[in-house]
């Protein structure tokens, strides 16, 4: 099994994880549809949606390139309906797209509540909800939500409660879909990693380019999305997966390739559970 021809619809695909997936796929020959709000270069964020295309096209594949804020009910249904239009239906749904600031109840200001909110936990629902259409009439459907396993835990939520609140409602949404979709063998499964990964988020917001050596590659998570999208969507759905322990599952041995510094001691990442 491969990708090609496959149809995915990736939120946030300008850059980071998202695009590392999407450049996975274009590999095969697949189709992307980059669904993502930048459309003007960022004095300091690099990637646009039609620069994401290029990088797409070069390895291979065919891209969409679709201005879309996830949060816009309106625009959502119009790019699905685009991608569905162009490339002649849905396969794979990622939604990668994600809002975060790290901050403590009283510091957390309510305008920013209400975006993570809606970008992480509604736009999940919103993007997987109007995508189902489509899905039910692919061979082998997936739907992949980049959010952790439900661990509840209080460590997790007291240091940024409005964001793992907005995280862990992504998780909720595979926990309810992946029941709500088993009988029409829709797969779906959620892709967490285990230490931080080298992303604009990271360098920018938590840690500069101290984190970023202690970080992995964006290609762990490209790697581990591939292999869930190989399997069967009837038989392998409702995982909470943590992506080196789920790798390691597949055969792959080597994790060194992934480091950005490879000898400097990982940072982990949030809410990865002691049992993972």
């Amino acid at each position: 099994m491969t990708l090609a021809k496959k149809t995915l619809f990736i939120t946030g695909a300008s850059r980071g994880i998202g695009l590392a997936i999407a450049l996975k796929a274009a590999r095969d020959g697949a189709n992307i549809a980059i669904a993502a709000k930048t459309v003007v270069p960022h004095p300091k964020i690099e990637g646009t949606i039609y620069s994401a295309a290029e990088q797409i096209e070069a390895e291979g594949g065919k891209a969409l390139p679709i201005p879309c804020d996830v949060r816009d009910e309106e625009q959502v249904k119009s790019a699905i309906k685009q991608a569905a239009q162009r490339f002649g239906g849905i396969d794979i749904v990622v939604n990668n797209a994600s809002a975060i600031q790290l901050t403590r109840t009283p510091e957390t200001e309510m305008k920013r509540f209400d975006l993570m909110q809606q970008v992480n936990a509604r736009a999940t629902f919103m993007v997987s909800k109007y995508a189902i259409p489509h899905l039910e009439n692919a061979k082998n459907p997936h739907i992949l939500m980049l959010s952790p396993p439900l661990d509840m835990q209080e460590k997790w939520f007291a240091p940024h409660l409005a964001y793992t609140m907005s995280k862990f409602g992504m998780s909720l949404v595979v926990l309810g879909l992946a029941g709500e979709l088993r009988d029409k063998k829709i797969a779906v499964n959620a892709l967490w990693p285990r230490t931080t990964i080298a992303t604009a988020a990271i360098k920018n917001l938590l840690g500069g380019d101290e984190m970023m050596r202690a970080s992995r590659s964006p290609q762990i998570m490209a790697d581990a999305a591939y292999a869930i999208f190989m399997k069967s969507a009837a038989l392998f759905t409702g995982n909470f997966l943590i992506d080196d322990t789920f790798l390691a599952s597949e055969g792959v041995t080597d994790f060194e390739k992934y480091a950005m510094q490879p000898g400097v001691r990982l940072h982990p990442d949030f809410f990865v559970p002691d049992s993972k």
